[in-house]
């Protein structure tokens, strides 16, 4: 059987595919662990310095596999899916220490489009749509989905999409900045590559000090976000890519970045 989850190392950076074309890449544990799987073997690499997730087909991933959910006799306890699968892989994507490219290359619902906000920097094929389906199952938006969604567009958007559930096409996804970009469906590939690729030449201690910055924003007073924006300037000041930053800026030349810590 094919790998629900395909793993193909490039040079400094990987791409992660959702690999079950035939049920548009939904989730059943199976793919969960494989991604599991594959985020640890990402994160522990030190020469994978970016990340691109995708998904095979014609869609990205539609959430949850519903094949998997006993709908007669006694009722699932969701949130134990929660918090043994969706949270974990949820926070895992925030946290991992290099960024993580997500190519939106079809239908993105339910968990689907949540997995893909949870992502660094999102691209859309103009084709693809956005939809917090749950409403439509008698649920609530999760692995994320009620965090992200004001604070990328707002309190009546996100009550408008999770509350209706309705499709919302990339390029309005990118008009309301729920994404960076929505771009033609035949370059979404290229351009999601050369971005993880060029990420990859990036100072990665760097970038991750800024996940963690920008993360921490959202539940900080900004007396206590100043204080961390001193304790991570503080750690990345005393990078080797900070020194070569320097350098590279007096000698008028490109950086040469390597990602070491020290």
């Amino acid at each position: 059987m094919e790998p629900t989850v395909l793993v193909d190392r490039r040079d400094g950076w990987s791409v992660l595919t959702l690999n079950r074309p035939d049920r548009l890449n939904s989730f059943n544990e199976e793919m969960h662990r494989a991604l599991a799987e594959a985020l640890a073997g990402v994160e522990a690499d030190a020469g994978c310095r970016a990340v691109l997730l995708t998904g095979a087909g014609r869609g990205f991933c539609a959430g949850q596999d519903l094949n998997d959910r006993a709908t007669s006799g006694q009722a699932p306890d969701l949130g134990a899916t929660l918090d043994g699968l969706y949270n974990p892989l949820i926070r895992r994507l925030r946290a991992l220490p290099k960024p993580v490219v997500c190519a939106v290359n079809g239908v993105a619902a339910g968990a689907g489009a949540n997995i893909a906000l949870a992502c660094d920097i999102v691209l859309a094929a103009r084709s693809a749509k956005f939809i917090q389906s749950f409403a439509k199952i008698g649920l609530v938006p999760d692995s994320g989905g009620t965090y992200a969604l004001p604070r990328l567009v707002g309190a009546a958007r996100a009550r408008g999409l999770a509350l209706l559930a309705e499709p919302l096409p990339a390029d309005k996804a990118e008009e309301w900045g729920l994404i960076w970009k929505a771009v033609d469906d035949a370059a979404l590939r290229p351009e999601a590559e050369a971005l993880a690729a060029h990420l990859a030449t990036q100072p990665t201690q760097g970038l991750a000090l800024i996940k963690q910055a920008l993360d921490a924003s959202a539940g900080n007073s900004l007396d206590a976000q100043l204080d961390l924006e001193r304790d991570l300037q503080r750690r990345a000041g005393r990078t080797p890519d900070y020194a070569e930053g320097v350098r590279a800026f007096i000698e008028k030349r490109p950086a040469k970045f390597t990602g070491r810590a020290e």
